[in-house]
């Protein structure tokens, strides 16, 4: 009995750690798909800015994948430890 226990235990954190791995993918697509669009519309506003729009836009995107690496990070060590 005391074995299903541990099993149990360790399958339902493998679990929550592949759904928290999935929602941090899915919320740096949906963030990195803001940004792009955003920039997009910015520099068809204003097509002079083009370099700093592009510089800005790939400094927001790196935050945001690097959030999402940490989540992932966060989520494997819930896995192996």
């Amino acid at each position: 009995m005391e074995f299903l226990t541990v099993f149990l235990a360790e399958a339902l954190a493998v679990m929550g750690a592949g759904i928290g791995a999935g929602i941090a993918a899915l919320g740096a697509g949906v963030g990195i798909g803001r940004i792009g669009g955003s920039a997009l519309e910015s520099i068809a506003r204003q097509p002079d800015s083009l370099s700093d729009i592009r510089t800005n836009m790939i400094v927001a995107a790196a935050l945001v994948e690097g959030a999402a690496f940490f989540a992932i990070v966060v989520c494997l060590l819930i896995i192996f430890v």
